[in-house]
């Protein structure tokens, strides 16, 4: 079972911040996940939400401002640190072998940003970490795209009701993202739900939870047929895989 870290560890340290990716490098996660957006002049930022209101001192779409402006973004719950680039954070974990898995976002508009994917897959082949990346949307448009232009990279979809809602059943989603050849990440009170099903449908090797974050949650993720968790609490779901080994 793989251990995924989400957005770092937000659950213990500021999402997708650099303290907590040079933090969660000292779990012994398998692979963090992290967020991309890109600033109005190109430069490919670490951040969750198109909006910057939630997680730094000021407001408004991240892509509305510069590269430069977004350096006077000071990042909540941290000592005076800046929204992260894409290059900080391979640098972070370029020397750890730990893999990532980067979502493709969307403006505060829903729209695809221009030449993201193709900027994110040009600098994580400068960083020689194709091998240790998973370029991951919600989109199946997205995904599809990431096949065509970097067809020996993994590809990860998440699913999740609106998912659901927008294919016409879970039945139709996975089998839309199995056919891109993806691993499935299924939002865990659907996969509570569904999860013979999906094993059926995607195939235990392939198929993910997120995000459990109690030991209750964690522990009974451990023992169903599934590959990976990806949680906000890679501490815990750590320790107890460990006690399920000993």
């Amino acid at each position: 079972m793989r251990i995924i870290g989400h957005r770092g560890a937000r659950n213990i340290w500021a999402e997708n911040s650099l303290s907590g990716f040079r933090n969660v490098c000292g779990l012994g996660v398998d692979a963090v996940e992290l967020d991309v957006h890109l600033s109005s002049d190109g430069e490919i930022m670490v951040i969750h939400d198109p909006l910057l209101d939630r997680t730094t001192d000021h407001k408004g779409p991240v892509g509305n401002l510069s590269r430069d402006a977004l350096a006077r973004v000071r990042v909540n719950d941290t000592l005076g640190e800046t929204i992260p680039t894409l290059p900080e954070v391979l640098d972070v974990f370029g020397p750890t072998g730990i893999e990532l898995e980067i979502e493709m976002k969307t403006d505060a508009f829903g729209n695809p940003y221009p030449g993201l994917l193709d900027k994110v897959i040009a600098l994580v082949e400068a960083h020689d970490m194709s091998s240790r990346v998973v370029l991951t949307c919600f989109v199946p448009e997205v995904i599809e795209e990431i096949r065509a232009k970097a067809p020996g990279m993994r590809r990860l979809a998440s699913v999740d009701r609106r998912s659901c809602e927008a294919f016409g059943s879970i039945d139709r989603t996975l089998r839309r993202f199995v056919d891109l050849g993806c691993i499935v990440a299924v939002e865990q009170s659907l996969l509570r739900l569904t999860v013979d099903r999906a094993v059926e449908i995607v195939g235990r090797d392939k198929l993910g939870v997120w995000v459990p974050n109690t030991v209750r949650e964690l522990d009974y993720w451990l023992s169903q047929p599934i590959s990976q968790i990806t949680s906000d609490r890679p501490d815990l779901a750590l320790h107890l895989r460990t006690a399920r080994k000993g």
